[in-house]
C-alpha cells in the first residue's frame, strides 16, 4: 500500500512540474557587424515540435539550428521536479550596420503554441583598421607595453550632459573600454573622486559585469560600466570633477621557450597590472531663474502634489492624521518638510516621513509622503490652513504652484468630559498646562521612602568601590615577579632546559621500548644538545662540541662530568646508523643520559 500511494504521489509531482513551460530567445544585444553571434532558442520541455523562426533577412546564417538536450530530476519529500531543456542555435553574422528586430518565433508544445520574445541588435561599423594590438593579442610577439597601449585600454568618464541647471542632475558613468583580455578590476585600486559641489547618489549595477560592443573612433571595443551615480549640483558656476583611477589586471599571450613538441600545442600566459585614470570634467552649472515664489524651497523637476484629512469629525483626544504625498521625478530627497501653522488647541506630533525612491540612470523617481498625527484637546471647530508646493519644472523652465485645500476639522466632546476646556489626561505620557496653572490630580497610591535612605555614601557603596581596587593592587604585587621573568627570554629558556629536556627523553624511551635504533638515539642527540642550547642560552645551531666545553669549563663543571657528556654525543652518533641492535646498550646509554642531564643541572646557574 505504501508503494502505491508513493508511485501515485510521484506521478502527480511530475505532472504538477511538467505544465510550466518557458519559450526564450537570447542574443547579443550589440555586436560589429562581420562578426559571427548566436542566436539561441531555449525551451524548458523536451517535447518541442515546428520551430518557427521568422525571417532572419538582415542576417546571414553561417549554421544551425543545432539541437542540443539537457534534463534533471529531484525528488524531495516524495515530489518530483523534473526539467527537460532544449536549445536550439544558430550562428549569424548581420548584413550592414544599423538597429534590428528578430522578431518572436514560435514552437508547438503538447499541440499548444508558444511565442518567444523578440530581440532587438544594434550592429556596430566595421573596424575602419585593423588595429596592431588586435592583431598581437593571437601572437605572442611585441612587448608588453605595446600590447597594452593607451589605444588598446582606457577608461572614460561619460557624463550624460556638462550643462545644467541648479538641483538638476547629471549621470555620470566610468566606462572601461579594451582591446585586450581584462581579467578583472583591483577593487582596491579604484580612487574616486569627491565630487565636490554635487550630492551623490550611486547607481546600484548588477553584481556580474555585463559586457557588450561599441564603436568608438572607428574601433569596436568590449566595454563594461564600472561606476554610476547621480550628481545634483549644489552650487551655481563652473565646477570640476575630478579625474578617477582603476588599476586593471589583463592576461597577455607570452614568449615561452619551447622544451618539447608539445609547448607547441599550449600557449603561455601572464597577468600584468596597468593603472587606468580617466581625465577631469569640467561642468556649467546656471542659477535657476530669479523669479522664485515665496512658496518655493529648492524641489526641482517634474512633480505632484496631493493631500488628505483621515476624518474631519473627531472626538475630544481622538486621533486623526493629515497626509501630504509628493511625487514625481526629481531632487525627492532635498525637498523640505512643509511647515504648517496649527490652531494652538490642536497638539500636533512630530510628522512621521516616509521615502519610497528608486534610483536610476534616469534620475530618482518615487514619493515622498508626511504625516501629521493631529490630537485635538477640546472641542470646537478648527481650521487647518492650506499649503502651497511650488517646483521648477525643468520641462517648460517655469515655476508651477500646487495648493492644498484648507481642511476644516470639527472636535465633538468626548465620553467621560465635563465639556470644559481641560479634559482627562491621565492615559497621556505627556502632560501640558491648558491655559490654567493646574496639574493633573495624581490617584496611584504614592511610594514613601525613609529620609536620607540614600546608596550614595553607603556602607555597600564604599564596599563596592574599595574591593576591586583591593583585589587588583594584590593581583599585581603577586603577578609582578611573575610577568618581570617572563619577559627575560634568557630565563625563561634556563628554566625551562630541564623541563624539555625530559620531554625529549620520554620520547627516547618509547623508542627503545619498540627498539627503533635510529630514532631512539637521535632523540638522545636532541634531547643532550637542546638541552645545553636552553641552558647555556646558545642557538643549536651553534653548538659545537668545542665551544661547549669552553662553555661548561666557564661554568665551573667538573672535568669529569664534561668527558661523560663529550662521550654520549660520540656514542649516539656512532650508534644511530649501526646496523647492529643492542637493547641492553641502549638502556645503558638512556640511564646515561638522564644522569649527566641531573648532574648538569645542580652543577650549572
Amino acid at each position: 500500500m505504501k508503494k502505491i500511494v508513493l508511485i501515485i504521489s510521484l506521478l502527480i509531482g511530475y505532472i504538477a512540474n511538467s505544465n510550466a513551460v518557458q519559450f526564450q530567445a537570447s542574443a547579443p544585444t550589440s555586436i560589429p557587424a562581420g562578426k559571427a553571434f548566436r542566436l539561441v532558442y531555449t525551451l524548458d520541455d523536451g517535447n518541442g515540435k515546428d520551430l518557427q523562426v521568422a525571417d532572419l533577412a538582415n542576417f546571414d546564417v553561417l549554421a544551425g539550428p543545432f539541437e542540443s538536450r539537457s534534463s534533471s530530476v529531484q525528488i524531495i519529500n516524495g515530489q518530483v521536479n523534473s526539467s527537460t531543456t532544449v536549445s536550439y542555435t544558430y550562428t549569424l553574422t548581420a548584413k550592414k550596420e544599423g538597429t534590428f528586430t528578430i522578431p518572436a518565433a514560435s514552437i508547438f508544445v503538447d499541440q499548444k503554441k508558444y511565442i518567444s520574445n523578440a530581440l532587438t541588435i544594434h550592429v556596430l561599423p566595421a573596424d575602419k583598421t585593423v588595429p596592431a594590438e588586435s592583431q598581437k593579442r593571437n601572437s605572442n610577439q611585441g612587448s608588453v607595453d605595446k600590447v597594452l597601449s593607451d589605444e588598446s585600454l582606457f577608461i572614460r568618464a561619460i557624463p550624460s550632459r556638462t550643462r545644467l541647471l541648479e538641483q538638476d542632475f547629471i549621470l555620470i558613468t566610468y566606462k572601461m573600454y579594451s582591446l585586450v583580455d581584462v581579467v578583472g578590476i583591483s577593487p582596491n585600486s579604484v580612487k574616486l573622486p569627491d565630487f565636490s559641489g554635487f550630492l551623490k547618489q550611486e547607481i546600484d549595477l548588477p553584481k556580474t559585469s555585463q559586457l557588450s560592443f561599441e564603436n568608438y573612433k572607428g574601433k569596436n571595443y568590449s566595454t563594461v560600466i564600472l561606476y554610476q551615480a547621480l550628481l545634483y549640483p549644489q552650487q551655481s558656476g563652473a565646477l570640476e570633477i575630478d579625474k578617477a583611477s582603476f588599476e586593471a589586471v589583463v592576461r597577455i599571450r607570452t614568449k615561452a621557450q619551447v622544451r618539447s613538441i608539445f609547448d607547441n600545442f599550449f600557449d603561455t600566459y601572464q597577468d600584468v597590472k596597468k593603472k587606468l585614470n580617466s581625465p577631469a570634467i569640467k561642468i556649467t552649472v546656471d542659477k535657476l531663474p530669479a523669479n522664485k515664489p515665496a512658496t518655493f524651497n529648492g524641489a526641482v523637476g517634474k512633480f505632484s502634489f496631493t493631500s488628505s484629512l483621515s476624518s474631519k469629525t473627531v472626538a475630544v483626544n481622538d486621533a486623526v492624521t493629515l497626509k501630504y504625498t509628493i511625487s514625481g521625478n526629481g531632487n525627492l530627497k532635498l525637498i523640505k518638510t512643509p511647515e504648517i501653522e496649527f490652531p494652538s488647541d490642536l497638539e500636533v506630533y512630530d510628522p512621521k516621513i516616509t521615502n519610497n525612491f528608486k534610483h536610476t540612470s534616469s534620475g530618482v523617481t518615487g514619493s515622498k509622503i508626511i504625516e501629521y498625527l493631529i490630537i485635538p484637546r477640546s472641542e470646537g471647530d478648527f481650521k487647518i490652513p492650506s499649503y502651497t508646493f511650488t517646483y521648477f519644472d525643468l520641462n517648460s523652465k517655469t515655476y508651477k504652484e500646487i495648493t492644498a485645500p484648507e481642511y476644516k476639522l470639527h472636535v465633538k466632546k468626548g465620553i467621560g468630559n465635563s465639556g470644559g476646556g481641560v479634559v482627562n489626561f491621565s492615559n497621556q505620557e505627556q502632560l501640558k498646562l491648558l491655559g490654567q496653572d493646574i496639574r493633573y490630580i495624581y490617584t496611584d497610591t504614592p511610594t514613601i521612602k525613609q529620609k536620607n535612605n540614600f546608596f550614595f555614601g553607603s556602607l555597600l557603596f564604599w564596599l563596592l568601590i574599595f574591593i576591586p581596587l583591593l583585589v587588583a593592587i594584590l593581583f599585581f604585587v603577586v603577578y609582578r615577579k611573575q610577568l618581570k621573568e617572563n619577559a627575560n627570554i634568557q630565563l625563561v629558556k634556563n628554566r625551562k632546559a630541564n623541563k624539555m629536556a625530559v620531554k625529549r627523553l620520554k620520547t627516547a624511551n618509547k623508542y627503545l621500548l619498540e627498539n627503533k635504533n635510529e630514532e631512539f638515539y637521535d632523540e638522545v642527540l636532541k634531547a643532550l644538545w637542546g638541552y645545553l642550547s636552553d641552558k647555556l642560552v646558545i642557538p643549536v645551531s651553534s653548538l659545537s662540541k668545542e665551544n661547549v666545553e669552553i662553555e661548561l669549563e666557564k661554568k665551573n663543571v667538573i672535568q669529569s662530568d664534561i668527558d661523560e657528556f663529550m662521550d654520549l654525543l660520540s656514542v649516539c652518533e656512532f650508534e644511530r646508523y649501526s646496523p647492529l641492535q643492542n637493547s641492553q646498550a641502549m638502556d645503558t646509554l638512556y640511564n646515561r643520559a638522564i644522569s649527566i642531564i641531573s648532574k648538569f643541572q645542580h652543577s650549572i646557574k
